[in-house]
């Protein structure tokens, strides 16, 4: 097989049969977000609502992800996946039976309990993203680390874009209960696939160490490498200031008069245009010039957020979301790849909790954000005042991290 070939990370089984199982829950798990968050703003009509959204999955997820990493890194990181998969179709099944009985529960209990649902997603999602990265670098030979990382990057993007338009158009003509019945039987089908992949072994660790040193390595490995640190910290920002999804029910409500099957389209633009870009990045990869393009990257996203706020239609709308989707996927694919080259096996758990509190968590802290500052704002100048914000950062990377500037991902690579 040649290091040239596009489709290599692909050839391999096991890699090839997690992909898919990973793509099938974050399926499931995208149709969940849209739907549950067209119910919960259907039933409050309010934008801060939607930002509790995010919180209430943040929470418990900051909670969890330091101590998440230690266990994939000291425990069997494939039971560590099944049982958080586990977790997410029991939270598919509660959601089909409240929405089974929607108008009891919410005479009774109001949103709340949607909102719990949402709570133990976020302790599962803690727990499953540390393992599910470190088990995937596991399949894969190190050389192929950027290849998979682009394959990975197309599954997830793939599974973004279907999920909020077969979500939006399944809750619009068939109703929400139908939606979550896809979510159940799309999470159990990923949790199957799982078991089918082989298991690896834990890794042996270089010295006994407490539970604290266990914890702060992660912490420590990331903030002594510059480059990895700025990296992630201007996804980080950029994510918590410039996403605009959280808001996009009540965007498609109030500015472009449309309902959840518009909803899912917009829902889905970035998704098509990350895909499209991940594409593009298989065949040519964006390393040789990774800093500046990462930068560049950030920067895009940050200008169409703001060109998507001022969009008076749907087409212009869905036009600037699928640019961002495609400014985003640079930063995604070489944020990853340099995590994956740098990171010790034994680390690789803690290392990718401490990259999911900065960039995962920033999702949902961003959506409570965006929440807040469209009650405070308005709708469009919160959007507007994100994009900016984003542009900002990036010129503060850009003066502050110098490596970064510079950066090629080949000088990165240890074996070179």
């Amino acid at each position: 097989m040649s290091k040239n070939d596009a489709f290599i990370a692909l050839r391999i089984r096991d890699f090839r049969t997690f992909l898919v199982a990973r793509f099938l829950l974050t399926f499931g798990v995208q149709i969940q977000s849209l739907v549950i968050g067209w119910q919960i703003y259907y039933i409050t009509k309010d934008p801060f609502s939607l930002g509790l959204i995010g919180l209430a999955e943040v929470i418990p997820f900051f909670c969890v992800a330091l101590f998440a990493g230690h266990i994939a890194d000291k425990a069997d990181r494939k039971k560590i996946i099944l049982v958080a998969s586990f977790a997410y179709v029991l939270c598919a099944v509660l959601l089909l039976v409240i929405t089974l009985h929607q108008q009891q529960v919410i005479q009774s209990f109001g949103v709340y309990p949607l909102y719990i649902v949402i709570l133990i997603t976020g302790f599962a999602r803690g727990f499953i993203f540390p393992a599910q990265s470190a088990f995937s670098a596991q399949l894969i030979p190190r050389e192929l680390y950027g290849n998979a990382s682009t394959w990975s990057s197309v599954a997830w993007q793939v599974a973004a874009v279907s999920g909020p338009a077969i979500g939006g158009l399944v809750c619009g003509f068939w109703g929400m209960h139908v939606a979550y019945l896809m979510v159940v039987i799309l999470t159990a089908l990923g949790w199957c696939l799982i078991l089918l992949v082989k298991n690896r072994p834990v890794p042996e660790q270089a010295e006994s160490e407490n539970i604290w040193q266990s914890l702060s390595a992660g912490f420590k490995f990331v903030f002594s490498n510059q480059i990895i640190l700025s990296a992630i910290s201007l996804d980080m920002f950029a994510v918590f200031f410039g996403g605009a999804v959280c808001v996009l029910p009540m965007f498609a409500d109030t500015v472009l008069h449309i309902g959840a099957q518009g909803v899912g389209m917009l829902r889905a633009a970035p998704a098509v245009g990350a895909v499209l870009m991940s594409i593009y990045q298989a065949y040519y990869p964006p390393f040789k010039h990774a800093g500046r393009n990462l930068l560049f990257g950030v920067a895009g996203f940050g200008l169409a957020t703001i060109l998507f706020a001022v969009s008076q239609t749907f087409i212009l709308a869905t036009l600037f979301l699928l640019i961002s989707g495609m400014c985003d996927n640079i930063s995604v694919i070489i944020r990853s790849t340099i995590l994956q080259i740098n990171t010790p096996d034994e680390l690789r758990g803690r290392v990718s909790a401490v990259n999911s509190v900065f960039i995962g968590s920033s999702n949902e802290l961003g959506s409570f954000e965006s929440g807040v500052a469209a009650r405070i704002m308005g709708l469009v100048p919160s959007i507007i005042f994100g994009g900016g914000m984003t542009m900002m950062v990036v010129a503060g990377v850009y003066k502050l991290a110098p490596k970064l500037r510079v950066l090629s991902i080949g000088s990165l690579n240890p074996n070179e």
